[in-house]
């Protein structure tokens, strides 16, 4: 599930409701903001524990992640993003929300 639009639209209020909901019914959920997640990939990399972190957030049956788009990624944190949706693929499920349509966002630079 994608989102996007401008500030006030209900993306936040969407990404908490589709977390309760995933949470009520059993799952694991894990709500972030992109840049937060990217800095802690950043950080894990830094400190050579990037798989175990990836890992985690592989795990997690539903990843709530708002924001993206919002502020520009390097091309680093980009992949590492990346890296993460990865992980995730045909196994957990993600929801994203962000400011832009993502065919506008300018996560690469």
């Amino acid at each position: 599930m994608a989102g996007a639009g401008d500030s006030g639209t209900g993306k936040f209020r969407l990404l908490i409701a589709l977390g309760t909901e995933a949470a009520m019914k059993g799952y694991r959920v894990r709500y972030t903001l992109a840049t937060k997640l990217v800095n802690e990939l950043v950080e894990a990399a830094d400190e050579k524990v990037l798989a175990k972190t990836v890992a985690r957030y592989g795990r997690v049956g539903l990843l709530c992640i708002d924001e993206l788009g919002y502020t520009e990624l390097d091309r680093h944190g980009a992949e590492l993003l990346f890296q993460v949706l990865a992980e995730r693929e045909e196994k957990n499920s993600v929801a994203i929300a962000g400011n832009e349509s993502f065919s506008k966002a300018h996560m690469f630079v």
